[in-house]
């Protein structure tokens, strides 16, 4: 297993510098990764970094709240395809979700996927604010909204992926769309066994220690 073929090294600090993407991107391609994952204002930054590279460039949309207008988020997402971007990872409005607003939900997920389309789409559902309920709700929105991915965090909330997540999401999603596990994975042993459980992509800012890592 490639291990760092199904990694997105992530950098989405607020304190993220130019000086501090280009390592990013530059050690991107030093480990093979799939993707960088940065912010809507670095994409274009990025995607000079890479050029000539098999690297690609998620950017995050809506980040990390989700609470802004849909207008708000089809803009960026517009403005990250139009300067490089070729995945888009979008946080859903989670207070839309818990008050049961799931065809406003639904309505925005479609409303990007098709602004975006070809690009690849993940939804961040954020699971760590939602019920085990609220998370197979979500879950199915994302389906339902012809997103590509199922993205469990941000990495910005109380708490990042878990396996017991992962196995709900998976139950609800089938094999009709992908998960990225993301948010708190640090080490080759954690990464492994999401892959093992059928995860597509795993989100991560330790993606060069657990490449580094030996098999346990």
């Amino acid at each position: 297993m490639q291990i760092e073929r199904y990694i997105d090294h992530t950098l989405l600090k607020p304190t993220a510098t130019p000086k501090s993407i280009r390592q990013l991107c530059s050690e991107a391609r030093e480990y093979n990764f799939f993707a960088v994952c940065v912010n809507s204002c670095y994409v274009a930054l990025a995607k000079e970094e890479l050029k000539g590279s098999v690297v690609k460039i998620a950017a995050v949309v809506g980040f990390p709240l989700g609470a802004m207008s849909t207008e708000a988020k089809l803009c960026e997402a517009q403005f990250c395809v139009d300067h490089g971007a070729d995945e888009i990872d979008m946080v859903i409005n989670v207070g839309w979700l818990k008050f049961g607003e799931y065809g406003l939900v639904k309505d925005e997920i479609a409303k990007i996927k098709q602004a975006i389309a070809p690009m690849k789409l993940k939804v961040i559902i954020e699971t760590c604010y939602l019920t085990a309920e609220e998370k197979k709700i979500a879950s199915m929105l994302v389906v339902e909204g012809k997103a590509d991915f199922v993205k469990t965090s941000t990495g910005f909330g109380s708490g990042g992926a878990t396996f017991e997540d992962v196995e709900l999401i998976k139950r609800v999603i089938q094999d009709k769309i992908k998960i990225k596990a993301s948010g708190g994975i640090k080490d080759k042993i954690t990464a492994k066994r999401y892959l093992d459980m059928g995860v597509s992509r795993l989100g991560t800012s330790s993606g060069i220690v657990i490449v580094k890592e030996t098999n346990p």
